[in-house]
């Protein structure tokens, strides 16, 4: 069996943390910002159906290419490494579809570029999140730190208050986010410097590689009783995340059309995003550390997703600039803690560790995903029962996504 290679915490954390604060931050700020305050410009009478339409496009291509830049980076040979090649062409072409959205004159050009930028962006995803199994045994709650709690929490939330700066000039906005994210993913790139994979040997038997076929369902993913835990962890995920987004994917409309903020709009963003930074940071900097030595990790996931249902149901109860610090606090604190923990729970549980990328893209397939199912089931909701209705669909979501993983077996506490 050939040695695994691996990469210096020391070179790998700061690329963790660069690297998905890089594709998701300026990604965050489009998707809620930019791009719903472009369609309010070119069809403000549809906008929130563009919203959800915009989302189940790009549902579908995120998926259709998440899962083929995993298998196509784990089966990468090159001098740059396995996930390199990859994640600069998807930062690249990403940059360039969202300087074209910029100039978009009608929905359909603004449609085009996106779903271009969909598909660009899971060619950074899929790759990147691969490199948490560079990490040394010993210190992979570290690097997921690095990555979810830290890298992800800068993306989530610290973009955003810069980005909310941008809303009067949303199309300058794209182009220069589009830019930042290139730049920002080379230097992730630069710093881990991930080792060569010219001379890795392939562990697979022959008659095992002739069986591995797109066109067999089955050997792409394995049935439940091999990969029920994974599956779980996928579902949850799914669950957790449509709680986090039914939210945070609608906060502009939420803040002019239902807590009528007016004026405040900017400030009332850019305070949840702030406090949800500083939460996120603090749980990223130690739930990883904490986690390898206590060897504790499923229960802090599964219980995480208890603090984004209270942070719900501040909303719903309080429409007040209290409540909105209640939510800022008690998400900043869920999201901290899942994103620095999940996707090493999803490592412990992936079915096949000869095919890391594609199990791990897959996985954490889930952000892009849920960021387009959770606005469909709130257009739905909100058309039906108001904007009040998020907030109760974020509730009950996250607590299923958190029963979810806490069912998980193999990981025991």
């Amino acid at each position: 069996m050939s040695k695994k290679a691996t990469v210096s915490i020391k070179r790998l954390v700061p690329g963790l943390i660069i690297g998905p604060a890089s594709w998701l931050g300026p990604y965050i700020v489009m998707n809620s910002l930019f791009l719903p305050a472009m369609l309010q410009q070119l069809d403000p009478a549809k906008k929130v159906q563009l919203v959800a339409l915009f989302s189940t496009m790009g549902m579908i291509v995120a998926a259709i290419s998440n899962m083929i830049a995993g298998a196509l980076s784990d089966r990468t040979k090159s001098r740059f490494g396995k996930r390199t090649p990859w994640i600069m062409g998807g930062a690249l072409a990403f940059m360039l579809s969202m300087i074209g959205a910029s100039f978009a004159q009608n929905v359909t050009m603004l449609l085009i570029a996106w779903m271009i930028g969909q598909a660009a962006l899971n060619f950074i995803v899929a790759p990147m999140v691969a490199w948490l199994d560079l990490a040394p045994e010993n210190q992979k709650g570290t690097a997921s730190s690095a990555y979810g709690g830290l890298g992800m929490a800068l993306g989530n939330n610290g973009f955003n208050v810069v980005g909310a700066m941008f809303l009067s000039q949303f199309r300058l906005g794209f182009i220069i986010f589009g830019i930042v994210e290139f730049i920002g993913t080379l230097i992730a790139v630069l710093i881990v410097h991930e080792p060569s994979s010219l001379d890795a040997v392939d562990d697979q038997k022959p008659e095992a590689k002739e069986k591995f076929s797109f066109k067999d369902i089955k050997n792409v993913f394995p049935g439940w009783s091999v990969g029920r835990d994974y599956y779980l962890a996928f579902i949850g995920k799914m669950f957790q995340g449509v709680g986090n987004f039914a939210i945070t994917g609608y906060i502009l409309y939420i803040m002019t059309d239902f807590l009528k903020r007016g004026s405040q709009t900017q400030s009332s963003i850019q305070l949840i995003n702030t406090i949800m930074l500083i939460f996120g940071i603090l749980m990223g900097l130690f739930a990883g550390p904490v986690s390898d030595k206590l060897k504790v990790l499923k229960l802090p996931v599964g219980f995480s997703t208890i603090f984004l249902a209270l942070g719900a149901a501040s909303l719903y109860f309080m429409h007040s600039t209290v409540g909105i610090a209640i939510y800022a606090l008690c998400a900043g604190i869920g999201m901290g803690l899942w994103n620095a923990l999940d996707n090493l729970l999803n490592l412990e549980v992936i079915p096949d560790p000869d095919r890391v990328a594609f199990f791990l893209g897959v996985y954490n397939l889930g952000n892009t995903l849920t960021q387009a199912i959770a606005p469909v089931i709130a257009a739905a909701a909100i058309s039906v029962f108001g904007f009040s209705s998020i907030f109760l669909i974020s509730f009950v979501f996250s607590i299923i996504g958190g029963l979810c993983v806490l069912s998980i077996k193999t990981v025991k506490r």
